[in-house]
């Protein structure tokens, strides 16, 4: 997946967290360069970014079953990647 699509998908996912735990409308504004205006809101992303890089999803190796080798479906990698995580080669 691409790696801007997967920030964005991360951003969303950040900001409704955000929203869920504050009252009111958090302030989401951004500058131009997507850091946010909001000194306290641009922490938050940096330690929610920082907690989804720590987080790599190793998929299984190739096993064999009686009908031969099998491999993990790209559609688990895909799931995995939609959700702003990495999967290790």
């Amino acid at each position: 997946m691409d790696t801007n699509k997967m920030r964005d998908i991360s951003r969303e996912q950040f900001e409704a967290w955000h929203r869920s735990v504050v009252d009111g409308e958090p302030p989401h504004e951004k500058y131009s360069n997507g850091d946010y205006r909001n000194q306290h809101v641009q922490r938050y992303w940096l330690g929610w970014q920082a907690s989804r890089e720590a987080v790599v999803v190793e998929l299984p190796a190739e096993w064999v079953t009686n009908v031969g080798e099998m491999l993990p479906p790209p559609a688990v990698r895909r799931a995995i990647e939609a959700q702003g995580l990495k999967v290790a080669p």
